[in-house]
């Protein structure tokens, strides 16, 4: 693992870490990478499964809810963290790239909770961190149907289609922290009414253009 741009990471706070998703080694190489803990939100289903559960736990993983009470999930646990200025992860993809084979070098879309987050959550100084997983060396396995997931989670409508699940292994991989977007008094006052989706459609757009262009790079 090479780690670019460590300087950019704040050394203590509250930290929103948002990054691209590819593979299941991505939480503990950005643990590792930014040498704080981070409490990452992951899917559902990891919550379920016997053994990946308990990892899950480990590390310090909260698992999401169902679609419908997702954010709102999210929400309630990622707000009492970052009070306590710990470091809480997001993969704004979703499970798409998990479950269908991608481009190293390309990121899908976002989906728009942790911008909703960094600008309702009460909390000074919080600073919300782009960051890239650039793969230099992979290799991928296909061990089970994606189906079979739908077994542990059957309100995941992408778990539900033909096809095999692929596994993305890292043997060499670039991490590039991207840079810090503070959230200012000024930027959460202006998250009212209209204003509110103008400001959070451009943090992640700002933020999906920052990490394509580090992958383009890596």
């Amino acid at each position: 693992m090479f780690v670019h741009h460590q300087n950019r990471i704040p050394s203590e706070g509250p930290v929103l870490v948002a990054s691209n998703h590819r593979s299941f080694m991505d939480a503990p190489i950005l643990m590792a990478a930014i040498n704080r803990p981070i409490r990452f939100a992951c899917h559902r289903y990891m919550g379920q499964v016997p053994v990946l559960r308990e990892i899950v736990t480990q590390l310090g993983c909260f698992p999401l809810e169902v679609p419908k009470k997702r954010q709102k999930g999210f929400f309630q646990k990622a707000v009492p963290l970052l009070q306590a200025r710990e470091m809480v992860g997001i993969f704004p993809e979703g499970t798409s790239p998990m479950v269908r084979p991608t481009n190293p070098r390309e990121v899908g879309a976002f989906h728009r909770g942790f911008a909703h987050l960094a600008f309702k959550a009460p909390i000074a100084d919080l600073a919300v961190l782009p960051v890239a997983i650039a793969a230099i060396d992979e290799a991928t396995y296909s061990p089970m149907p994606t189906k079979v997931l739908s077994l542990f989670d059957p309100s995941e409508p992408l778990f539900d289609q033909d096809g095999r699940h692929p596994v993305v292994i890292y043997r060499r991989v670039n991490v590039f922290i991207g840079r810090p977007y503070w959230i200012t008094p000024r930027r959460r006052e202006s998250y009212r009414g209209k204003k509110g989706k103008t400001i959070v459609s451009d943090l992640v757009d700002s933020f999906q253009a920052e990490i394509a262009d580090l992958l383009r790079r890596g």
